[in-house]
């Protein structure tokens, strides 16, 4: 059990947990993800951690075959500028490796901002907590448990 699957469990929401092999060769983990569980890109999110006005981390979730819009979580935060937090800090606090980063069950609580796209989908995919390992849940229980805003942070 990582960290996020336990959260979702201690919060007693209706969840699947999906495992596939992990491929440490592909370009995409996101678009790897969707291709192996057979779902739509747009379906699965990718989390992401960005550094608002060189000062506090926020986690942006979008569709993996998207990106994040720097300007628009930044917006969203209320910040002047959000830029890519660098990895060894987005390790640190979050507790997970890169590529397998929850929104779920981090080691510090940061603010998030879920891309509202979200809305048009019944269940969302994002990392459980490890590469090759998803949760799959509403988006509105992902909101409650990752405390995110819905914004349209994705481009």
């Amino acid at each position: 059990m990582t960290p996020a699957i336990n959260s979702a469990k201690r919060a007693g929401i209706v969840y699947h947990i999906h495992e596939y092999s992990h491929d440490a060769a592909a370009d995409s983990y996101g678009l790897e993800a969707a291709e192996k569980l057979g779902v739509a890109a747009a379906q699965v999110f990718k989390t992401l951690v960005v550094k608002l006005d060189g000062q506090q981390l926020a986690v942006g979730m979008v569709p993996v075959d998207k990106q994040l819009g720097l300007k628009q979580i930044a917006k969203a935060a209320g910040a002047k500028k959000a830029a890519m937090a660098v990895p060894a800090e987005v390790e640190r606090a979050t507790g997970y490796v890169l590529g397998g980063v929850s929104p779920l069950g981090q080691k510090k609580r940061l603010p998030g901002f879920l891309d509202a796209s979200a809305e048009s989908f019944a269940t969302l995919y994002v990392s459980a907590g490890r590469r090759g390992l998803e949760i799959e849940l509403s988006p509105k229980d992902l909101l409650v448990l990752s405390q995110a805003q819905l914004a349209p942070i994705a481009v």
